[in-house]
């Protein structure tokens, strides 16, 4: 029997008040599976990134209900979010946001410098960095710098440090954007060794065919979802309507 990692019920988000009121979020319900690898999809102004920020615990819904592996995270605290986010989340930005001066081991071991709870030293920190690296296919590179790495390696640690708490969930937020299209699929074929593996992955993307890596695509438009549905072809006709980027 699957088990729920991410439940969804009634999710609003409201951005400003009275007139000048914008809601992002109009009633969203959905859950996710362990083990599951969903793309989230829809044209700029979509509401797909204020869902990401919400599941990613980077912002808290306006109305509505938010559990992340049995807890209800929907209206804690910025702290307790913080350490929500540390200890449950994996985060893979388009843009790296890797720090230029610390090589591959010191930005994968960054997420460790939050966790206080796993008692262990810096020496098992770095193992485990380099463990993060090899796994990602860098362990010939794991003393160079951000400078010193193609595109597609820089985002290879950014999903190296992704893993490096063993998080509940990966959210990776147009993971190929900056890539071009050999290192995309190369970035993508590392998120399908890491979903094979176990890993439960969701993905914000505009391009169909990075969606068509995914089992499931959901797709949103004017904050609500319109479909949610196995295979990306089957949403195909819907996104080729749209236009634009958020």
């Amino acid at each position: 029997m699957s088990e729920t990692l991410i439940e969804v019920r009634g999710l609003t988000k409201v951005y400003g008040k009275g007139t000048v009121a914008v809601q992002a979020l109009r009633g969203i319900d959905a859950s996710v599976q362990k083990g599951e690898f969903v793309a989230i999809m829809g044209p700029s102004g979509s509401g797909k990134s204020t869902l990401m920020n919400i599941l990613g615990c980077l912002d808290r819904p306006t109305d509505g209900v938010y559990v992340l592996d049995g807890e209800d995270v929907s209206q804690l605290s910025k702290d307790e979010l913080a350490r929500v986010r540390n200890r449950k989340i994996g985060f893979i930005f388009q843009s790296y946001n890797l720090l230029p001066r610390l090589n591959a081991i010191k930005n994968v071991m960054l997420p460790l410098l939050y966790n206080n709870e796993n008692g262990k030293s810096e020496a098992e920190h770095q193992q485990q960095a380099v463990a993060a690296l090899e796994l990602v296919g860098l362990g010939d590179r794991v003393h160079h710098k951000p400078n010193e790495l193609s595109g597609g390696q820089q985002q290879r640690v950014a999903i190296a440090r992704a893993l490096i708490n063993d998080p509940a969930i990966i959210l990776a937020d147009e993971p190929t954007g900056n890539l071009d299209t050999r290192s995309a699929e190369d970035i993508m074929q590392t998120l399908h060794k890491l979903h094979d593996d176990g890993a439960t992955i969701v993905m914000v993307t505009h391009e169909l065919d990075i969606a068509e890596h995914a089992e499931r695509v959901i797709y949103l438009r004017d904050g609500q979802i319109v479909s949610d549905k196995e295979h990306a072809s089957r949403i195909a006709h819907l996104h080729n309507g749209d236009n634009g980027k958020d």
